[in-house]
């Protein structure tokens, strides 16, 4: 067990859903944090919050596909809690719908956000624990970085990607030798409430993949499976890892024929993502 009391960490998208519930969980490990959001008024709502709690929290407003304003806030939170020790790339958006049905443009500011950001943020921060040996960075992929989805052709382009980003790095450290900098992946299901408001499978789907109650759930893995314990990747529910298993075993195809026949190609029928923000939104 690893003990990451009084770590300093910078938690991006943190101002609602599962990066919130995540800071609120490392509030009670006495941690020192840094929320990035885009959306001024939860940032405000989620600083006063959190204020209560006697928390020792930095919020700034950040867009993190601005590689200037990363840099530029990577080196005030250094300024305001002495290092990063950890740093958790939550932020994420959703654009719905067939791939045709958007302009490029509509997928490329998807990348960007779900993809491109953690370039900035992981360049911005892993140097100085390359530099020490020690760090943890945890990156929000997605069930959906494991298999495709109809209507969700770039949100799973993005999510595989980030799970491979993650691998790459942690292999990178482990062979040179810097194994006190740790890589995590979090690969999150479908979750009931926020950004995937709405989505459901058959009761198929539902039988074997069981979608999540609550943010906190995902707060909960990446605190106590990927920090505390150092889990190189975590899926949640744990019906996730049949789909693993099943990868390895069937022709992609009768695969696909699979996830049809469980309600992945309505799935995203009566989506209606987080109220007020329906085609982006933090994880």
């Amino acid at each position: 067990m690893l003990d990451i009391s009084r770590k300093k960490v910078v938690i991006t998208g943190a101002a609602q859903g599962i990066g919130l519930a995540t800071v609120k969980r490392l509030i009670k490990e006495n941690c020192a944090i840094t929320i990035w959001d885009f959306d001024q008024q939860a940032l405000a709502a989620a600083e006063r919050e959190l204020k209560t709690l006697g928390a020792e929290v930095y919020c700034q407003v950040c867009d993190i596909t601005d590689e200037a304003r990363v840099n530029e806030l990577a080196v005030q939170a250094v300024r305001d809690m002495g290092q990063v020790d950890i740093l958790i790339n939550n932020a994420g958006c959703v654009i719905a719908g067939r791939f045709c049905s958007h302009p490029p443009a509509a997928w490329e500011r998807e990348t960007k956000i779900n993809l491109t950001s953690m370039y900035y943020t992981i360049y911005a921060f892993l140097p100085a624990m390359l530099e020490r040996n020690s760090g943890h960075i945890v990156n929000i992929s997605s069930g959906a970085g494991l298999t495709g989805l109809p209507d969700l052709a770039v949100y799973c382009a993005t999510k595989w990607a980030v799970y491979g980003l993650t691998e790459s790095l942690r292999l990178e450290a482990m062979h040179d030798r810097k194994f006190g900098v740790r890589f995590s992946s979090i690969h999150p299901g479908i979750l009931k409430h926020g950004m995937f408001e709405g989505t459901r499978m058959n009761f198929l789907g539902e039988f074997f993949v069981p979608r999540l109650d609550s943010h906190d759930q995902i707060a909960e893995v990446i605190v106590e499976k990927a920090l505390k314990r150092g889990k190189a990747m975590v899926m949640r529910p744990q019906g996730s890892q049949v789909g693993m298993i099943l990868r390895g075993l069937f022709p992609d195809t009768l695969l696909n024929w699979m996830l049809l026949l469980s309600g992945a190609g309505g799935c995203m029928d009566h989506w209606t993502g987080r109220p007020g923000s329906k085609h982006a939104s933090n994880e």
